[in-house]
């Protein structure tokens, strides 16, 4: 008896050590300035915005209050690193094209020459739906403006291909509209660590 009693306890113990040193489930950090008043935290999100997708519906932040958002910044012209992000975007759309919770939103820096048509002709190439994916065109002044937000940079450029220079960023915002995380969108080891970082973000709303 007194060996099964000192048995139970070293199985007992070694249970209870193994999981202290379990790591800690990943969370991911909420991105931007923060302002601290009273002992209360405000966190940088993203400002109101509204703009016309391509089928000419209006989108704006209530549209996704319920999901969370991969949102980057591309132009249907551009020849350099807009073809390769789309790529890896369309990695993300394919993985959770089932799951109601993630959507993509890609903001175009060119809407003179990105109308609706346009954009619906580039979705339909694609092939992706518009409850998945919205691309979305609107005064350019607003969606540079807004880019900021985003942490992403867009400034013209006559020297750079298609006259915009402009990052590859993919960005991800949660249903608070707060920055969780971000990846060069050209970089697909870099577009495999946001994968898991979306996975993460969706295990906190469950």
């Amino acid at each position: 008896m007194r060996l099964c009693t000192t048995y139970f306890f070293i199985v007992t113990f070694l249970l209870f050590f193994l999981a202290s040193c379990a790591p800690e489930p990943k969370v991911l950090p909420i991105l931007g300035e923060r302002t601290i008043r009273q002992g209360d935290t405000t966190y940088h999100t993203i400002r109101s915005f509204s703009f016309y997708n391509q089928d000419g519906q209006i989108i704006d932040n209530e549209s996704l209050q319920d999901k969370i958002y991969i949102a980057d910044f591309f132009f249907t012209h551009c020849p350099s690193i807009c073809p390769k992000v789309t790529t890896q975007l369309k990695r993300v759309y394919d993985k959770y094209e089932d799951v109601d919770q993630v959507h993509i939103v890609s903001f175009t820096l060119d809407p003179k020459r990105d109308s609706i048509g346009r954009l619906a002709d580039y979705a339909q190439k694609l092939e992706v739906s518009t409850d998945k994916w919205s691309f979305l065109t609107g005064p350019k002044d607003s969606i540079w403006s807004l880019a900021a937000d985003y942490f992403s940079v867009a400034v013209d450029d006559e020297d750079a291909a298609g006259g915009i220079n402009h990052s590859g960023r993919l960005i991800l915002i949660d249903k608070q509209g707060r920055v969780r995380s971000y990846c060069q969108g050209t970089e697909p080891k870099s577009v495999d660590d946001f994968l898991n970082d979306i996975d993460v973000l969706l295990k906190e709303y469950h």
